[in-house]
């Protein structure tokens, strides 16, 4: 399975449904005063939709992603429409203004700041048209949330082992391509913490999940450090921190999530789950040599948690305003 053209603009499609609607919408926001009780759009010119904003900017890196990927896609018309109108440099420096109001320090840490870098990174990659000019006018946004992280990380003295928005690990990874690319300083600071953190790791339990996951806690640490250390170090690594994996165990880690209730918010994160490990086996089984026991497995199981929730992506706004990101991550990787 991959991100076919078909697939990509019926991700595409859901994703410019949900950009700009403004409610229902679960604000991130501490009110200091009567006069920051404002709605999502006066706080966020541009990432006031999908529920919340850092579903909103991951929105705008799947529309960025598959127009990319597919330039001649249906939906490019409306992609390029949105981008132009929306991505401008008074609503980047509105949303950069927020970030400066005294209660904003812990704003979407560490999961949006990874995001806005995440969609910096993809857009860099465009050479022209909408995602080019929209590459120049997020930059300023960007380039305050990667201050943020070299001033954060070198506080950070414990990571966040979670399945959800806290975890360091996800944010991590998803922000060492910006930084690749972009600081130098800044990836070198993340490399060192995350071999910090999780580097003496060994023999990982994967008491997982948790009914409101949608990450894996054991796996996005695995996918974390393949980021960060050459493939020899990292399959060194993976050995001790989940030695017996070529069997099979944990067996948490290669069954896919149960979803009970895809209208209910949280327990449609699963659905997330089963994507994300989707993703990290796919990228650990790639760094594994042809003969590796747990080559075959990690793939096998990449694909049994991508079938299991592909099929639900849409049908009810609690995933579907999120889900085709995550669905994204596990055809197309990063």
């Amino acid at each position: 399975m991959t991100f076919t053209a078909d697939i990509a603009d019926r991700f595409a499609q859901l994703a410019l449904a949900h950009v700009g609607r403004e409610y229902p919408n679960k604000l991130d926001h501490v009110m200091s005063g009567a006069a920051d009780v404002q709605g999502p759009r006066a706080l966020h010119p541009i990432f006031y939709g999908s529920f919340d904003w850092h579903s909103c900017v991951h929105g705008y890196w799947l529309l960025a992603r598959a127009l990319r990927r597919h330039p001649a896609l249906v939906s490019a018309a409306a992609i390029t429409e949105l981008f132009d109108s929306v991505i401008t440099p008074a609503n980047v420096a509105a949303e950069c203004a927020y970030l400066d109001r005294p209660g904003a320090r812990g704003f979407e840490r560490p999961y949006g700041w990874a995001w806005v870098l995440a969609l910096q990174a993809e857009l860099d990659q465009h050479k022209d048209g909408p995602g080019a000019r929209a590459a120049l006018h997020m930059r300023p946004l960007a380039e305050k949330f990667a201050q943020r992280f070299a001033d954060f990380l070198p506080i950070s003295t414990y990571p966040v082992r979670t399945g959800v928005h806290s975890s360091t690990a996800f944010a991590l990874r998803l922000a060492a391509d910006y930084a690749e690319h972009n600081d130098g300083a800044l990836l070198a600071l993340m490399r060192d913490k995350a071999i910090s953190w999780y580097g003496d790791d060994r023999g990982a339990q994967a008491w997982e999940p948790s009914q409101d996951d949608f990450l894996s806690a054991t796996l996005m640490e695995a996918e974390c450090m393949r980021r960060f250390l050459a493939p020899e170090a990292f399959r060194a690594w993976f050995a001790d921190f989940l030695p017996r994996a070529a069997e099979g165990a944990p067996a948490s880690l290669f069954a896919p999530a149960h979803v009970s209730d895809r209208t209910d918010g949280k327990i449609a994160h699963l659905d997330g789950l089963n994507f994300s490990r989707a993703w990290c086996w796919r990228a650990i089984g790639q760094t594994l040599p042809e003969a590796h026991p747990l080559k075959a497995r990690a793939e096998a199981a990449a694909t049994t948690h991508l079938d299991a929730s592909l099929a639900h992506v849409a049908g009810d706004y609690m995933g579907e305003h999120w889900l085709a990101t995550f669905a994204t991550l596990a055809l197309d990787g990063l």
